[in-house]
């Protein structure tokens, strides 16, 4: 039974309701290019006996000092194959049929670098946010404003062109300013530099060791806290400059000094700073048509725009930005002070830069594959790269005398709400930030202190992230987050990271040692129940409660956890012995009821307690196996029901009692294939509420017209675009697929042939003459050729099936008006691993070309900076 699958439950009105989970599947394909199948042909099905693959000359391939991304359409090809090989009775290559990816035709020179107007657009959009941004980040870390601006022009070019998330906008952030704070006051300002050129260096070092992916490793609630502990104390110290006065060395200080400061305030800084603060807030809830046209100018932008305009316009005698010439910006210079402590301190800017990044970078990839517009194939992040490129953006702006770089998420999601396609918006971004610290200066020098100190309060108190607060309450982490974002303000990041590390190891110490032990009786039958992970310490309680049983009792323990350790074990082995020696009989089982052989040698590995769900007897004979139990054994659907009332259903009640109420809004119809081995909560990771799911034999759609009587794929159809108003419509077939097989052997004759198997089987008849066709191309897998006839059958029909679809008036009303989604999906039983198809959410081409989904970790919710 498949009661104890765990899954993730991603419906509507959570926490996140932006999210609508797992189970949507990406509009982009996972994989950032497509493997070049080159010389390789594929004979057809049915070809004449003897006609033998061809190997076609290539004029061009892909160029392999481009970046994937930044390569034209063209430039994915593979190799072009001449016109012989379109002669009748001879294979045409994979992928040379019209609508393919690899018509193969060579680049033409002088079109390298072409910029779109979506990518101009957003980098005007990122531009008008960092600039104010890179200012007051500046201003908070006490830092040459200028130097705010070096970072984000170095950020943009440099990380923009190396890093490996075309996307992601790098540049100045707030989490790197309490470290460059503490830095600066201890070390001075050009040593500073000095210190951000080595962090970048040793970011380089650990780029090329591929260790980037450790990085997301640390717990989510750490990453928290710390961003929450800087929040703090950034909010604290510009509170005082947003007050008129002058913030102190530590927060604590900042604290401490608030009362005092409240005393003595200044008039004219204070109303800018309302002033700012309330247009930074009111700007976007600015509501109707008036509030749709004034967005387009981002709310930092305005914010400092009208304060900067009311300050000029009353004369309001403020301290204001003061750019100094660039010819006496200041240059790094050899780091002077104890080597540990310089050692330390790139530490700390290295690790925390290249975790934020990094997450920032993973984030963005979530927001990539969440977005319908514009349908343009962004690669996934290379964290690896995404290293190389933050750690040279450092090298080069310590170097200019700029802030550290780091990759920021805010600025990151305006880029791609804003439309961005490649990696040049970022780089325009930077571009138009060096051109604004050289030609407007002047305007920049008009801008009041107050309103870049009240810009940068709003940040920091933004990172207490209240959507934050929820996922580490629900993770139940509050201990972790608390401890780490207190220890950060009181001690500093590094230390408080690390606080945070040993609090979270003993909260998981704590929980692996934390095991409840019971023991009841039912009908005869004394069931001791083991929740948790059995270890030394949990022996002790053990023994206790297995004493209790008496000894000539017929008894069941149920063991539910993932671990046993050697005294456990021990325990365990001993009391069974005794237990068995005074007349009494002992069965170990798992959640869901399924035996557990004892003996080591007689277990067969598949045998495991977190796979109960498996219909499987490790080798033993099924009719054997009740006289070997101690108990008779519960009807199979029975125990799965009943480990389901036990287990899951508390879990999951009060998310069933909401849809009660709520009714159904699924966000996906999936149409797959009856196959009792494709389990499509599992392999889509949703749960109740997210996927209206259609299931029959072969995963077909039979064409309007054609369904004789049997309309129930066509209603569900129906019923899931008009009245459910699902997003998307997914198409999944699998490896193995019975009813190809029966495709690919025949219809046979006589009275076999009119069976309702056969009259519904005739809706895959399309599927197989699509696949005979030299009319299209063959659909494939990324990277490798199918394994046999079956599977391209099974890959072919998915892409059919994607046609039938289209011929339903309901899909193509919607298609045509841009509201719905299609996708194709392989799911190869054997390798557990699935396939998406590629080009296929558009609505006038399908692709024939899938590609491997692969292991991303989950992605970090939206980081303020």
């Amino acid at each position: 039974m498949s009661a104890c699958v765990p899954f993730r439950m991603n419906g509507h009105n959570r926490d996140e309701p932006e999210d609508r989970g797992s189970a949507t599947l990406p509009a982009t394909p996972t994989s950032a290019t497509t493997a070049h199948i080159g010389t390789t042909h594929l004979q057809r099905p049915h070809s004449p006996p003897g006609t033998a693959p061809q190997t076609p000359g290539h004029t061009g391939q892909t160029p392999e000092d481009q970046p994937p991304e930044d390569r034209r359409p063209e430039d994915h090809q593979s190799e072009d194959h001449g016109p012989e090989d379109r002669r009748p009775g001879r294979p045409r290559p994979v992928g040379s049929g019209r609508g393919s990816r690899d018509s193969g035709r060579p680049r033409r020179p002088g079109k390298g670098f072409r910029i779109s107007g979506a990518d101009l657009s957003a980098s005007i959009s990122v531009f008008l946010i960092a600039l104010p941004l890179s200012l007051g980040i500046a201003l908070a870390t006490g830092a040459p404003l200028q130097a705010g601006l070096v970072a984000a022009a170095v950020g943009g070019v440099v990380a923009g062109r190396l890093g490996g998330a075309p996307l992601q906008v790098s540049g100045p952030a707030a989490g790197l300013t309490v470290v460059t704070a503490d830095l600066i006051q201890q070390y001075g300002w050009r040593t500073t530099c000095a210190i951000t050129v080595l962090a970048g260096l040793t970011q380089l070092a650990l780029s090329a060791l591929r260790v980037a992916r450790s990085a997301l490793a640390v717990s989510p609630a750490i990453v928290h806290g710390m961003l929450a502990g800087i929040g703090v104390t950034i909010a604290l110290a510009q509170l005082h400059i947003v007050l008129g006065g002058t913030p102190q060395s530590s927060a604590v200080d900042n604290a401490l000094g608030l009362p005092g400061q409240l005393a003595v305030l200044h008039p004219a800084a204070l109303s800018v700073s309302i002033l700012t603060v309330a247009v930074l807030l009111a700007w976007p809830r600015i509501p109707g048509r008036t509030g749709r046209a004034v967005r387009k100018v981002p709310a930092a932008l305005a914010a400092v725009g009208v304060a900067t305009a009311l300050a000029v316009a009353t004369g309001l005698r403020l301290p204001r930005v003061d750019l100094p010439s660039w010819s006496s910006h200041a240059l790094p210079e050899l780091p002077e002070g104890p080597a540990l402590g310089i050692a330390a301190a790139v530490l700390t800017i290295t690790l925390v830069g290249s975790v934020e990044s990094l997450l920032s970078a993973v984030a963005v990839d979530k927001l990539i594959s969440g977005r319908k517009k514009p349908a343009v194939r962004t690669p996934r992040a290379d964290l690896d790269r995404e290293l190389t490129g933050q750690g040279a953006a450092n090298v080069v702006s310590g170097a200019l005398g700029g802030l550290p770089v780091t990759g920021v998420a805010v600025r990151s999601s305006a880029n791609v709400a804003a439309g961005a396609v490649s990696r040049n918006s970022t780089m325009l971004h930077g571009l138009w930030i060096a051109v604004a610290a050289l030609l407007l200066v002047p305007a920049l020098d008009l801008i009041p202190l107050a309103t870049l100190a009240a810009l940068v309060m709003v940040v920091g108190i933004q990172m207490v992230n209240i959507t934050h607060l929820r996922s580490v309450r629900r993770n139940r982490e509050m201990l972790v987050y608390a401890a780490t974002m207190t220890a950060v303000v009181f001690t500093g990041v590094l230390e408080g990271v690390a606080i945070g590390i040993a609090v979270a190891v003993a909260v998981a110490l704590h929980r692996l040692t934390r095991t409840r032990i019971t023991v009841q009786e039912q009908k005869g039958i004394h069931r001791v129940r083991v929740r948790g992970q059995l270890t030394f310490l949990a022996v002790p309680r053990l023994s206790r409660v297995l004493g209790k049983v008496p000894h000539d009792a017929d008894a069941v323990v149920e063991l539910d956890g993932s671990f046993m350790d050697h005294a456990a074990f021990e325990a365990l082995h001993d009391w069974q012995a005794a237990h068995e020696a005074h007349g009494g009989t002992v069965a170990f089982t798992g959640r869901s009821g399924g035996r557990i052989a004892e003996p080591a040698s007689e277990s067969h590995a598949c045998c495991r307690p977190w796979t109960p769900w498996r219909n499987h007897h490790c080798g033993e004979h099924p009719a054997a196996a009740p006289e070997r139990w101690p108990v008779p054994p519960k009807h199979q659907l029975a125990s799965g029901l009943s480990s389901f009332q036990r287990n899951t259903a508390p879990l999951v009640r009060e998310e069933l009692a909401r849809l009660a109420r709520e009714g159904q809004r699924p966000s996906q119809l999936f149409l797959t294939c009856a196959d009792s081995r494709l389990v499509t909560s599992m392999i889509t990771a949703s749960g109740p509420g997210d996927l209206f799911t259609v299931r029959n034999v072969g995963n077909l759609v039979p064409l309007p017209g054609e369904e004789s009587g049997d309309d129930s794929v066509a209603a569900a159809i129906q019923y899931a675009v008009d009245v459910l108003q699902v997003d998307s419509i997914t198409v999944c077939g699998h490896s193995g697929c019975g009813a190809m097989q029966a495709l690919m052997t025949g219809q046979p004759d006589g009275a076999d042939a009119q069976t309702p198997l056969w009259r519904w089987l005739r809706h895959g008849r399309p599927s197989l003459k699509r696949m005979t066709s030299r009319h299209h191309s063959l659909a494939r897998i990324s990277g490798r050729l199918p394994a046999d006839a079956v599977e391209q059958l099974c890959l072919t029909n998915v892409v059919q099936q994607l046609e039938h679809l289209r011929a339903h008036k309901a899909v193509a009303r919607r298609l045509a008006e841009g509201t719905l989604q299609l996708h194709g999906m392989y799911f190869h039983v054997g390798e557990a691993q699935a396939y998406l198809l590629a080009g296929g959410e558009e609505t006038d081409r399908i692709d024939e070309v899938f590609d491997r989904v692969t292991d991303v970790p989950p992605a970090l919710e939206d980081t303020p900076a």
